[in-house]
């Protein structure tokens, strides 16, 4: 803030009036004051950088923890004797971006981001706040009423009346800023790589470069002419104007692109989906072939079997019924789901899950009769079975089980499995995301279920409880 800087300035400039002895007079007295003002602006500084970092930590507290420590390390600045507030804004950044990293260990990248966004955030917000507290200052001390040698006392509530007036508009703009910035960041939990680190905050800097260079212009010629220009002063608060909706332009874009790849990663999933169903299709297929051989081979068998118990040869006719029911039982299946491809799919599935030495228990049934398409149930259940068997873990027996129900006109769907992990909640979508690894285990899985139920009126819900993951999913069947 160069509030005292201005008030010196209109001191200097009413000295050849005989008011300047009183001016500098008041410039000793309040400057205790004007310190005040500096510690208050600072606190709306760590307070607007709790705001901003909140909504991508996991934990209130380290937003918490970083606002404070933000506000500490530049209090311990702005008592030290130095006037470079380049390198004082840099210091208190690089200090918030250690502070996130060292209480919350991911997505260093991501914090890195807002630790540079503020850098800069921080040049414009305050910037537009000085040029309108600049205006309002010299335009009151240029009344008729102030140039009549008002009281003391008046000139210091003038003097605090637009430093309240500064440090509201550095609220309010800061505020507004920051705002702007967490609504259009949409994916706040998603990873962000260094190419795209790059894209975002080298504009801002370079525009808080920019904004340097116009600043020290804009001192040297206060200094000259005891106040700036209309026309200096209306560029420059443009100019930081669209700096700030640069920041948020880019990352509007940045939001949109990635939006873009997760719908083409989602089309992937679907697509290879559809070739899933047409691999079932295909198993299904040939599982009727090997019933409909079966059924034109059983007048074979039951001829067999009437010669073997005719002749007494009852061994012999025992162990033939053994190895006839192993056939029939194998092309069976032990999954009955009432519907072929979920048979298929359930099979495969209890397959992969017991290769992982995972016990699984399946009382799943189709709802025969309804409205629920085998496709849609096929999305449900490779999205929902894939998730269990990759997520499965704990320190007991690892498990997986799925069952079905009908309530009234909702179809229910149950899955659980053991899970260990740890999980973050996406604030946007609602969806849970692992952090078991760098890739969302769950994510696009469960956008697709939660598409599928929407299609059928339901929804999903989530449950964490004694190291189990439960997923509940209703579609009303009609």
């Amino acid at each position: 803030m160069t509030g005292g800087l201005d008030y010196e300035i209109f001191a200097e400039k009413n000295a050849g009036e005989g008011r300047g002895e009183h001016a500098m007079a008041d410039l000793a007295d309040w400057s205790s004051f004007m310190q005040t003002v500096s510690v208050i602006e600072l606190c709306i500084a760590g307070y607007c950088l709790y705001r901003l970092v909140k909504p991508f930590l996991q934990s209130t507290k380290v937003a918490v923890a970083t606002g404070g420590i933000y506000f500490l390390t530049m209090f311990m600045l702005y008592a030290m004797p130095q006037n470079d507030a380049f390198l004082a804004y840099a210091l208190g950044s690089l200090t918030a971006f250690l502070v996130m990293c060292g209480l919350e260990r991911r997505s260093y990248i991501q914090k890195a981001f807002l630790a540079a966004t503020y850098f800069s955030l921080r040049w414009f917000t305050a910037a537009m706040a000085e040029i309108l507290y600049d205006k309002l200052y010299y335009l009151v001390a240029n009344t008729m009423w102030y140039k009549g040698k008002p009281p003391m006392l008046m000139q210091f509530i003038v003097y605090v009346g637009v430093c309240v007036f500064y440090l509201v508009m550095v609220l309010a703009i800061t505020s507004g800023a920051v705002y702007c910035i967490t609504k259009s960041y949409v994916r706040k939990y998603e990873q962000m790589s260094k190419r795209e680190l790059l894209m975002l905050v080298i504009p801002p800097f370079l525009g808080a470069v920019g904004y340097k260079i116009i600043r020290y212009y804009r001192s040297f010629y206060i200094q000259e002419n005891g106040k700036p220009t209309e026309s200096y002063d209306l560029l420059l608060l443009f100019y930081c104007g669209v700096a700030v909706m640069v920041v948020v332009i880019l990352i509007m874009l940045y939001q949109n692109i990635k939006a873009a790849q997760e719908e083409k990663l989602a089309n992937q999933m679907l697509s290879a989906q559809i070739d899933n169903l047409k691999r079932h299709i295909g198993q299904v297929e040939n599982l009727y072939q090997d019933i409909r051989s079966m059924k034109h081979d059983m007048a074979n068998h039951v001829l067999t079997l009437e010669r073997l118990y005719s002749g007494i040869e009852t061994k012999e006719a025992k162990d033939y019924v053994q190895d006839l029911k192993a056939a029939f039982m194998e092309t069976a299946g032990e999954i009955k789901s009432g519907n072929p491809v979920t048979d298929v799919i359930l099979r495969e599935w209890k397959a992969e899950a017991e290769k992982k030495n995972i016990h699984f228990q399946c009382h799943f049934h189709y709802p025969t009769g309804s409205n629920i398409n085998a496709f849609d149930i096929s999305v449900i259940l490779n999205n929902a079975l894939q998730n269990a068997v990759e997520n499965a873990g704990g320190s007991g027996e690892l498990h997986i089980s799925i069952l079905s129900y009908c309530k009234n006109n909702a179809y229910m769907i149950e899955l659980s499995n053991s899970f260990a992990g740890n999980l973050q909640w996406d604030t946007e979508s609602g969806l849970p995301i692992t952090t078991k690894g760098e890739e969302d285990s769950h994510g696009y899985g469960l956008q697709n279920i939660r598409k599928i139920a929407g299609k059928y009126f339901g929804g999903i819900d989530f449950v964490v409880q004694n190291e189990e993951f439960i997923l509940s999913i209703m579609l009303m069947a009609v």
